[in-house]
């Protein structure tokens, strides 16, 4: 088994990085989806996060509203810091359960946001790392996902700088240009991973 950290910040394209490589094969585990399963509704997870944040953050079915959480804890590190210390455990315990169903040869890649920010790096055989430039995602984020700028930039410094990011990695995937030749560059490193996977 290849045990792979996939990481990038907002808006680097980093979800279409990890789609393109489990439709190639790779077992897939997404951190933010499990962070998503284990807030759900009735879960103790999202018992937890309503005690430390107040029942305001609940949208009106009883879900997490996490565009409000987000709004919360963007702005203050400290607030953020007590979310984490609270979904992180449930998403690492979730997903060794998933790593540990995965094939002897399979390449099993965890999508990880903040892998650079909770030092993470030695977790896995190598890191992936999503780069596009710091004007790039900001347009990404403003244009295709309708955020702010001042919304964006909060998002983005809440992140490890980008010279943070490319330092604990092993493959850099550039994605600061148009999606057009993104599928050839990951087909590359898919392939490469497949064979560190078999050797």
């Amino acid at each position: 088994m290849l045990k792979v950290g996939l990481t990038g910040g907002i808006g680097a394209g980093k979800s279409e990085v990890s789609r393109l490589l489990a439709a190639s094969g790779a077992v897939l585990i997404d951190a933010d989806k499990i962070a998503r399963e284990v807030v759900a509704p009735g879960t103790p997870g999202l018992a937890a996060v309503v005690e430390a944040f107040g029942p305001d953050i609940l949208a009106e079915d009883g879900s997490l509203d996490r565009p409000r959480l987000g709004t919360i804890v963007f702005a203050d590190p400290e607030k953020l810091a007590v979310l984490n210390s609270l979904v992180h455990p449930l998403v690492g315990a979730r997903s060794a359960e998933l790593e540990e169903a995965a094939a002897d040869d399979a390449v099993v890649v965890h999508d990880v946001p903040l892998l650079a920010e909770n030092g993470l790096a030695p977790l896995y055989d190598l890191v992936v790392v999503v780069d596009a430039s710091p004007a790039t995602q900001l347009d990404r984020l403003v244009r295709l996902r309708g955020m702010t700028e001042e919304d964006a930039r909060a998002r983005m410094a809440a992140q490890a700088t980008r010279d943070k990011r490319l330092e604990i990695a092993d493959v850099v995937i550039d994605n600061d240009g148009p999606l057009e030749g993104l599928a050839e560059r990951v087909g590359a490193v898919w392939a490469d991973l497949a064979r560190r996977a078999r050797a």
